[in-house]
C-alpha cells in the first residue's frame, strides 16, 4: 500500500518583521552603552555634577525598554495560504493571540497602494471589505508578494 503524499498548496507565505538585531547582539549593545554611560557618569560625579549620573542611568533603562519592545513586536507573524478550501489569512500577535480569516478566492482582488516609491500597502479586497496584509513589509517585499499572490489567485480561478 503506497499512499501518495498530499499535494502542496498552490500558495503559502509566512510574513514576519525583519529582526536585524538578535538577543545577544542587543544585550551587547546595551552593555557597551552602559559601560560608556558609566564612565561618563563617573567623570561627572567626580566633577561634582552627580545628578547627571541619574540621567545617564535613565538613558540606559530607556534603551533597554526600547529593545524589549522591538523584540516583542518582532514575534508577530502573518500566514497566507491558498488551498482547495479557500484563501486563509492567519495573524499571530506578539502575545500569541491568533486571528483567522477565510476569503473566497474567486472574489478576492489584490490591491497594491504605493503612496511613494519607498512605501507600499497591500490589501486583499472582497465583497466591499479590505484586509491589509504585511503592514511591516518593505515596499519591494509588498510588490513581490502582490505579484505572487495575484498569480496564484489567477491560476486558482
Amino acid at each position: 500500500m503506497t499512499s501518495e503524499p498530499p499535494a502542496p498548496p498552490p500558495f503559502e507565505a509566512v510574513l514576519y518583521p525583519n529582526s536585524s538585531l538578535g538577543p545577544y547582539a542587543a544585550a551587547t549593545v546595551i552593555l557597551v552603552f552602559a559601560a560608556i554611560c558609566g564612565a561618563i557618569g563617573c567623570v561627572f560625579a567626580l566633577a561634582g555634577a552627580w545628578p547627571v549620573t541619574g540621567f545617564l542611568g535613565a538613558d540606559i533603562l530607556l534603551l533597554a525598554i526600547a529593545f524589549v519592545v522591538v523584540r516583542r513586536q518582532a514575534r508577530r507573524r502573518e500566514e497566507i495560504r491558498l488551498d482547495a478550501t479557500g484563501l486563509w489569512v492567519r495573524r499571530i500577535a506578539p502575545d500569541g493571540r491568533e486571528e483567522r480569516l477565510r476569503l473566497e478566492p474567486y472574489w478576492v482582488r489584490v490591491q497594491l497602494e504605493e503612496p511613494s516609491p519607498t512605501s507600499a500597502r497591500l490589501w486583499l479586497r472582497s465583497h466591499g471589505r479590505r484586509l491589509r496584509v504585511g503592514a511591516f513589509l518593505t515596499a519591494e517585499e509588498c510588490r513581490g508578494l502582490a505579484r505572487a499572490l495575484d498569480r496564484a489567485l489567477l491560476a486558482y480561478r
